[in-house]
């Protein structure tokens, strides 16, 4: 699906080792977003030298502008923060306006059967079908599968992932 060349972003990154692993891996065209700034401040000490193959974007995946297009977005565990379905339509504008045509659209959420709260935040829980719902004007939904996570404190959460494909924009 994606190769070095490919960009990527990753959205509600925080500190996630994941653009840690893609620099690694040869990807350079990256972009890190997060509403933290304090995050964003984190995740760029610790990649270190990799940092400079890394575009840094504070702001709320709601309304965030990215500077160029991306092959992929990833989300892993911020879009079941928002519960209203208001934010969750403006989520679904901004990931089309910054995903190309034919550029993916990665989600991994709270399943159904996930748990009701976050860090003591509610949570919305999907499945495949609801985010399909949710991103069906621009995207097309390729596959999905869920899959259990341990947390540290060895609790598990089930989470769907799902991946989609960005439509052409319409004339």
């Amino acid at each position: 699906m994606t190769a070095p060349t490919s960009s990527v972003a990753v959205v509600g990154v925080g500190t996630s080792p994941l653009i840690a692993e893609l620099a690694a891996s040869g990807y350079s065209t990256l972009t890190a977003v997060d509403i933290s700034s304090s995050a964003l401040d984190q995740l760029r000490t610790k990649l270190g030298l990799d940092a400079s193959k890394v575009r840094f974007v504070r702001g709320d995946v709601r309304t965030v502008s990215l500077p160029s297009t991306v092959d992929l977005w990833h989300d892993r565990a911020t879009f079941h923060f928002l519960t209203s379905p208001d934010d969750q339509a403006l989520y679904a504008t901004t990931a089309a306006a910054a995903v190309r045509p034919g550029g993916h659209l990665v989600m991994v959420q709270f399943a159904a059967d996930g748990p009701k709260s976050c860090s003591g935040l509610a949570v919305e829980r999907h499945s495949a079908a609801s985010l399909s719902m949710v991103f069906m004007e621009s995207f097309d939904f390729i596959e999905s599968f869920e899959q259990d996570h341990v947390t540290p404190s060895g609790s598990l959460q089930r989470f769907v992932h799902a991946l989609f494909v960005r439509r052409p924009v319409s004339q």
